[in-house]
């Protein structure tokens, strides 16, 4: 990805604030902050275990289903997990790090990109967090307030 993706633009990094309506009980005021007006902060460590969303993984992962996770602005897809993994293992790993923890194959390419410093962000500007690699490949390490918008 380029560094010209995160350009100021009429809502910060971005055309347009969070949506109203976030997946998982998420917070609009600290997902606009953490989408829009920053470009290095993230939600605090394990804020996505506080929201309902532990409990919809658990639903979708006895109905073995994989979850699609949106941009909180523009509710373009930007994650799909868990992808070659169980759902159990795809949280225990995003506990151990903190955040929802996502792989390569669990990307949608088309919609996300990963700047040279790292950073994970929307193709149209949205911060999402970072990418941080371990021994396994790339982990990309998501704010779940990035991640929480409903289909566009």
């Amino acid at each position: 990805g380029d560094e010209s993706i995160m350009s100021p633009k009429a809502h910060g990094t971005s055309e347009t604030p969070v949506q109203s309506n976030l997946r998982w009980n998420c917070d609009k005021e600290t997902a606009d902050r953490i989408c829009n007006y920053n470009r290095h902060y993230a939600e605090y460590r394990g804020y996505f275990v506080e929201t309902s969303f532990p409990q919809y993984l658990k639903t979708a992962g006895e109905e073995g289903k994989e979850i699609t996770f949106y941009d909180s602005n523009t509710g373009k897809p930007l994650f799909v997990a868990p992808k070659g993994r169980s759902v159990e293992e795809f949280y225990k790993e995003s506990q151990v790090h903190g955040w929802p923890s996502f792989r390569d194959s669990e990307v949608v390419w088309e919609n996300v990109r990963c700047l040279p410093n790292g950073e994970a962000v929307s193709v149209d500007g949205t911060h999402l967090g970072h990418n941080l690699p371990d021994a396994t490949g790339n982990r990309y390490c998501i704010n779940l307030v990035s991640a929480a918008g409903n289909p566009e």
